[in-house]
């Protein structure tokens, strides 16, 4: 074999191994890595300070074993681009969340914090209702039936979350596009089982979530980018946690 094509080969194998890093632009552009392949150190469980045994690192994923719980990041974040690679087993059921709290009005890591559905959505039963398929705004938007992929395939998500706009893709194909607030999320919030939730989605910022929903989910290449802040929420008062 040519050894241009031999070198051409190894280079694009070894760009297709590059997982869980960042690249140079992505180092200049203010990209943070949630996760490196090795530790879960940005991660803890949902009211915990420490993380489950049950949440491990295999094969370079972030991978939920049964039992596992919900988890969240150390840190929290009001405006930010964030991506990630997800796969659920077959049957499985989990989900991304956004703003989550850890007040006493916070009691489940879903009571004010919206969730981006992963779902087999083939398999678990949950599957009945579009707005439960993967992708969607859980119970309230619809994503797409071209953005999603059968269980055990590894999905790409984007979730863009900037002055209260929350734009998602899956696959590379919108999953939805909608401002907390606006005539669209009120018309949302009112046909779900949202609609009488105090405070629901009400947060100025909060922890990005993963939740436990039984089966096994893995994670890998999740980085995130902050935003700036906006000033409504700067001048917002701060909710101790309890």
């Amino acid at each position: 074999m040519n050894k241009y094509i031999i070198s051409i080969l190894f280079s694009l194998s070894t760009f297709a191994v590059a997982q869980n890093a960042l690249s140079d632009q992505e180092k200049k552009e203010g990209w943070q890595l949630l996760f490196d392949g090795k530790s879960l150190e940005h991660w803890r469980n949902f009211k915990k300070e420490t993380i489950s045994p049950k949440w491990i690192v295999k094969e370079g994923a972030m991978v939920k074993t049964k039992g596992g719980g919900d988890i969240v990041t150390k840190k929290k974040y009001q405006n930010f681009d964030l991506k990630l690679d997800w796969k659920i087993a077959i049957a499985g059921n989990s989900g991304i969340f956004i703003l989550a709290n850890e007040t006493v009005a916070d009691k489940k890591i879903y009571t004010r914090a919206p969730e981006i559905q992963i779902l087999d959505n083939e398999k678990h039963s949950d599957r009945k209702s579009a707005s439960h398929r993967s992708g969607s705004l859980y119970d309230m938007i619809a994503a797409p039936d071209s953005s999603q992929k059968p269980a055990g395939e590894w999905n790409t998500l984007r979730v863009l979350f900037d002055n209260r706009h929350l734009q998602v893709w899956q696959n590379g194909v919108v999953a939805f596009d909608v401002k907390l607030g606006s005539e669209a999320w009120k018309k949302a919030l009112n046909g779900s089982k949202f609609k009488n939730w105090p405070g629901f989605a009400d947060a100025f910022s909060g922890h990005i979530g993963v939740q436990e929903h039984g089966a096994d989910v893995s994670l890998r290449n999740i980085k995130i980018k902050p935003l700036p802040a906006t000033a409504a929420a700067e001048s917002a008062p701060v909710i101790e946690l309890k």
